[in-house]
């Protein structure tokens, strides 16, 4: 399928790289379908860009790969919306933000991912790690576009 963005331009994707989300993510609940886009630019970023709206689009990192030891920490209810198996693989990601030339990542608010089942959820922690972590801080980490 074609997939128009304002950001990335046309882009052909494939119908099973969708993932949806169906309670949205925070702050947009009512986009339910997204797809994961690697950056060419930085292999440390991701986006994930809505299929719903073509102006929506979000930087994402794997929180382990900057916070050594990071768990996500929720109740068991906060997971049925992914249908998990046994078998199925689960993926954390974090939002990334820039702001006074620092780039964050958001550590309370992650975004879980059945793999196996392309589902999609945004939970709140229900631990007291950091809300943020740094990144990195030149502001050229991400693209400017985002």
């Amino acid at each position: 399928m074609q997939l128009h963005t304002s950001r990335f331009g046309t882009l052909a994707v494939e119908t099973d790289d969708m993932l949806d989300f169906p309670d949205g993510l925070i702050g947009v609940e009512d986009r339910h379908h997204w797809v994961l886009l690697a950056d060419p630019n930085n292999n440390a970023v991701g986006w994930l860009q809505s299929a719903d709206r073509p102006d929506t689009a979000m930087a994402v990192v794997s929180p382990r790969r900057f916070a050594d030891g990071y768990r996500v920490r929720i109740g068991k209810p906060d997971l049925a919306i992914l249908a998990l198996d046994k078998n199925d693989r689960l993926y954390a990601l974090c939002v990334a933000t820039t702001h006074h030339g620092r780039v964050t990542m958001n550590l309370r608010a992650p975004i879980l991912v059945n793999l196996d089942r392309r589902l999609g959820c945004q939970v709140i922690t229900s631990d007291n790690q950091p809300i943020q972590a740094e990144i990195v801080k030149p502001s050229s980490y991400l693209r400017k576009s985002a």
